[in-house]
């Protein structure tokens, strides 16, 4: 094949509510629930701290520890996340710390363990686990931060919910209610046994945390426990509203720098990319459709673990050659999700991914392909899209053109950099 599409940069203009002041949003809104009223002076509060590379977390986190010193409470940070880490202690502790959440940084300790303690059964008739350490304590607070899942549709999806089901749950929760989820819904088991974990753990608050379409902090909100389920809904209409998409409803091909669990729990999220129901095909109402995925690397802060790389067709060997396989295998087997650790078709080079995969789209020719390329999909606000594109570009009001079409920028080795660094590049020009 000779001829490859031609390449523009596009922005896209997404709503962008903002917070400022982080540390500041943070104390007025825990302001608002009086803690003092329920957390004594000198007692030890457990604040959960996930895996997810949320935007300004360890400012958040920060701002909960100093909350909780100002009225006379004891903090310590619990690392709140199933089977992530390779499901060890180190391992988690690690990711935290990746993410700024260090003891030095936030003035408290860290307290690091897989122990849990079972507080019960559920209704259905499995074991509620919780951490150890956070049982221990005379109150929780649930950090984290509300979105569409990945995987399961409902009123109630990602946020301080399921925090309580599988981050809390630790690796020991997160295998028994992924296999519990299987034989009911996502729905029933993480009402169920946050009804259990409300009613025995001494949750004193949760502070949701939402994003705009630009990866920044969009709303904070404390939430008393007894409102958690009510809120949380409302929360997850805002956040499906303000989070970030791909420009176009279709395209033969989708290149993505880096996947990783600091990005989604699939490495990839499944709402962007169209992959939330099945895991090569978008399902009949979901948009966009994307004909193929190919991964070109993971992230640092993923440590190895490439759940979702499964998700992809295609792969660049060097993306491959990063996987931590028995890291990737422990997080999908846990959730349920095998294929999600498979590995794609691989290819040497960006060059012989495109000679290879472009001829199978279909009779379109490679040159007139429908490729986008992003960083990830948190980082969405500029893409690069192929010249197929500019027609409908240039009539929509949402997006702005930053380029003309150019040629790809293949290095000696039939490399391509990254969005990042041709971002720089136009930036320059």
């Amino acid at each position: 094949m000779s001829a490859y599409p031609l390449m523009f940069r596009v922005r896209q203009r997404f709503e962008r509510p903002r917070v400022d002041d982080i540390p500041a949003e943070v104390n007025a809104q825990l302001c608002g629930l009086h803690l003092s009223k329920t957390i004594q002076s000198g007692q030890s509060v457990a604040i959960t701290a996930g895996s997810r590379g949320i935007a300004n977390i360890h400012l958040i986190i920060k701002a909960v520890v100093d909350h909780v010193k100002s009225i006379g409470a004891e903090p310590f940070i619990v690392p709140a996340m199933g089977s992530h880490g390779g499901g060890t202690a180190a391992g988690q502790r690690k990711i935290i710390e990746g993410y700024g959440i260090t003891e030095t940084f936030c003035g408290c300790p860290i307290r690091a363990s897989m122990e849990t303690v079972v507080v019960c059964d559920a209704t259905e008739g499995f074991p509620v686990h919780f951490d150890k350490h956070a049982f221990e304590a005379d109150h929780v607070i649930v950090c984290g931060r509300v979105k569409p899942h990945t995987g399961f549709t409902g009123d109630i999806e990602s946020g301080l919910m399921k925090m309580m089901l599988i981050g809390l749950g630790k690796h020991a929760g997160a295998k028994i209610y992924h296999r519990a989820i299987k034989d009911h819904s996502f729905g029933q088991i993480v009402r169920s046994v946050a009804r259990e974990v409300l009613g025995k753990c001494r949750i004193a608050a949760g502070l949701a945390i939402i994003e705009n379409g630009y990866d920044e902090t969009a709303k904070i909100a404390a939430v008393a426990p007894n409102d958690f389920e009510e809120r949380e809904k409302e929360l997850l209409v805002q956040a499906k509203q303000w989070m970030p998409r791909l420009p176009f409803k279709s395209a033969d091909l989708l290149l993505i720098d880096e996947i990783g669990k600091n990005i989604s729990g699939t490495g990839m999220d499944t709402n962007i990319v169209g992959r939330k129901f099945l895991d090569h095909v978008a399902h009949e109402k979901e948009f966009p459709k994307v004909r193929y995925i190919a991964i070109r690397g993971l992230t640092k802060e993923t440590h190895g673990n490439a759940t979702g790389i499964g998700l992809a067709e295609f792969a660049l060997t060097r993306a491959v050659d990063s996987v931590d396989q028995e890291v990737t295998l422990t997080n999908c087997l846990t959730g349920g999700h095998a294929t999600a650790a498979m590995t794609p078709v691989q290819f040497a080079s960006d060059q012989e991914l495109l000679e290879r995969v472009l001829p199978q789209i279909g009779l379109t020719e490679p040159v007139d392909a429908k490729v986008l390329w992003i960083p990830n999909t948190l980082e969405l606000a500029e893409v690069e899209c192929s010249a197929a594109f500019m027609s409908e570009a240039q009539g929509r009001d949402d997006l702005e053109l930053l380029t003309d079409p150019r040629p790809l920028p293949f290095d000696a080795a039939g490399n391509l950099s990254s969005v990042e660094e041709l971002s720089a590049g136009v930036a320059s020009s």
